[in-house]
């Protein structure tokens, strides 16, 4: 599961479990506590909701480090129950809600890969590649003339995420868009 860690190895990005919650550190900064010890200030975000929360942590006290387990799967569909993966270890079907799966759902595509990390025996969050690309299913047509100026226009992608595309973007064209911005990114 994790192991339990002294308040001044905190770091930014390390995840720890507080009291069966999940949270990343954004922010830390050690202060002088008495004569020899040390105090660690620290701001988290919650995996699970994205909340940022600020907690002190004193010597003594038991941080336990997550240590996430990263688990390969394929997306296969979506339905009232949730987002539906197969495990391509075992085959083994995994269902996650839409909470979980979170602004992921803007780049699931059947039959992509993507990557599911794992507490123990929970499931934390999906991870996407920097990029994926999507198929254009709506977008207005572009003016002759318009492309000089470089500028854009809204486009509707098969996941039904809108973004900014450059003009020359037509309807049945295949992008590549990043899914840590949600910003065009080139034709594939």
């Amino acid at each position: 599961m994790g192991d339990i860690i002294q308040n001044t190895n905190l770091r930014v990005g390390t995840c720890i479990d507080v009291d069966g919650n999940l949270y990343i550190v954004t922010a830390f900064q050690p202060s002088k506590f008495g004569k020899w010890s040390w105090v660690t200030k620290t701001k988290l975000r919650d995996i699970n909701t994205g909340l940022i929360v600020e907690k002190v942590f004193k010597p003594g006290d038991k941080i336990t480090r997550a240590i996430l387990e990263g688990k390969k799967v394929q997306f296969m569909y979506k339905d009232d129950s949730g987002y539906h993966f197969l495990d391509l270890e075992s085959y083994e079907e995994i269902i996650l809600s839409v909470d979980l799966v979170g602004d992921a759902k803007n780049y699931l595509v059947e039959n992509h890969e993507v990557e599911i990390l794992v507490y123990g025996e929970r499931y934390v969050s999906v991870t996407l590649p920097s990029y994926v690309e999507l198929k254009v299913i709506e977008a207005p047509p572009g003016v002759k003339g318009d492309t000089a100026s470089g500028g854009s226009k809204l486009a509707t992608l098969e996941t039904g995420i809108v973004v900014q595309v450059p003009l020359f973007v037509n309807p049945g064209e295949l992008l590549r868009i990043d899914t840590r911005t949600g910003d065009y990114l080139e034709r594939a």
